[in-house]
């Protein structure tokens, strides 16, 4: 396995701020249609919470999706990132990171990087983020697409995510980005007492995202929402 450690940039082009992220430079010809995404998509809905608000308006989410999607990037849906995988739509990344309840400096651990999306609206937040993402090549495309947008505290390990990452636990938060038959047991040792998890779970067209609480050593579970994630899945492909 190998681990990407992503430089720390703080200069942002397009507004001043004091989080981890740098939107670009110059103008961002993108930057209405993230305005727009944020007020109809978000504040249209249940995402209240200040700090997930700001990242969802700050982060570059065209520079997150392949090239020829960009001009969808803002749009209310999931996109496809290759190798089988998708970015989620802007509410489910909003709704998972308010769910988290991220404060800055939190220790998060994302399973699925996927394009990189999640893990810079978090570390945007303030988070320190570590990264797992099975496919090798969306590990290395996730790593330059952080490193393109300028996000630091990022952590990305090309691996099995359903073991976690021991070596860095414990975890304020989990996030889990793909959808396991059933919640994976290392990833509960791996959250410290009052973390949090994220994570959806279940067959393809049952799925339930459910939010886990660590308490005096038993882990509580809620629904939060039905969704569609892809199925979390080992090296040969096979589901969880």
């Amino acid at each position: 396995m190998t681990t990407f450690k992503i430089a720390a940039m703080t200069l942002f082009a397009v507004v001043v701020s004091l989080s981890l992220g740098l939107a670009g430079s110059g103008a961002d010809e993108f930057a209405a249609q993230r305005e727009k995404m944020v007020a109809e998509q978000l504040g249209g809905r249940d995402i209240v919470d200040a700090s997930v608000i700001k990242a969802m308006q700050t982060v570059p989410r065209h520079r997150f999706v392949p090239g020829e999607l960009r001009h969808l990037a803002y749009h209310d849906t999931p996109l496809p990132i290759g190798h089988g995988q998708t970015i989620s739509q802007p509410y489910i990344v909003a709704l998972m990171s308010q769910v988290l309840a991220v404060a800055p400096g939190r220790r998060i651990l994302e399973i699925g990087t996927g394009s990189g999306y999640q893990a810079a609206v978090l570390a945007e937040m303030g988070a320190t983020v570590f990264s797992i993402e099975i496919v090798p090549e969306l590990g290395r495309q996730a790593i330059d697409n952080l490193q393109a947008s300028g996000y630091g505290n990022i952590r990305v390990k090309i691996g099995d995510g359903y073991q976690g990452w021991p070596e860095h636990a414990p975890f304020d938060a989990v996030i889990v980005t793909c959808a396991p038959t059933r919640i994976p047991e290392p990833l509960k040792d791996q959250l410290v007492e009052g973390g949090r998890m994220v994570i959806p779970v279940g067959e393809k067209y049952a799925q339930q995202l459910v939010l886990l609480t660590k308490q005096k050593g038993e882990v509580h579970q809620e629904k939060i929402v039905d969704v569609r994630f892809v199925p979390m899945v080992d090296r040969q492909g096979k589901t969880y």
